[in-house]
């Protein structure tokens, strides 16, 4: 996929996620999210080359956090159409794995409970939503089409299909009616009131 075509599936995901977006210039030149996703996007092709890549990308991911306030390692993989809103304060960790179409909202954790080598950040399926606060922690798999309530800490595996609240969080099977959107704009829920 072309670099052009990414922005603009990009900027769809903004505008398929964010109510409050008017047109792909002001979600361009004002969605921090955005930028970081697209610093994210440069550093981890570097990342990637290894070696002498690395500091690089390092710096370009650091230089998007002081930018932005949203620090995303480089290693960490990233699906198509991912999506940050209100950005503030997310940290994604290096081995951390997201699917496609996934939305994290302002203070989302995707991190680590061991100093170990290896795997050790969440794995999130594709769609996945996770409110704002939330803490995601180890070398856990959150199941695809599931989500993840404001402020919960999840230290454990969910199944597809999933909602996750509490401290430490558990998991309920989501109702059918929690995926789709009312018909009508008038009776329209967010998707994040299910969660």
């Amino acid at each position: 996929m072309s670099f052009i075509s990414r922005v603009r599936e990009d900027l769809s995901a903004a505008r398929d996620h964010d109510p409050a977006a008017r047109s792909n210039t002001e979600i361009a030149v004002v969605y921090s999210g955005l930028h970081a996703i697209w610093a994210y996007r440069l550093a981890h092709r570097l990342w990637l080359k290894g070696g002498a890549f690395q500091f690089p990308a390092r710096a370009i991911s650091q230089f998007a956090r002081a930018l932005t306030g949203i620090e995303i390692h480089p290693g960490a993989t990233i699906g198509r159409r991912f999506f940050i809103d209100h950005g503030m304060g997310v940290v994604i960790g290096e081995t951390t794995e997201i699917g496609d179409d996934v939305m994290l909202y302002q203070g989302v954790t995707l991190g680590g409970q061991s100093l170990a080598k290896g795997k050790r950040h969440p794995t999130l399926g594709d769609r996945v939503t996770v409110g704002a606060g939330a803490k995601v922690l180890g070398a856990i798999t959150i199941g695809s089409d599931s989500a993840v309530g404001s402020n919960a800490v999840v230290v454990r595996d969910a199944p597809e299909n999933s909602i996750l609240t509490g401290v430490p969080a558990r998991d309920r099977r989501r109702k059918p009616e929690e995926h789709e959107p009312a018909v009508d704009p008038a009776e329209y829920i967010d998707p994040a009131m299910w969660i």
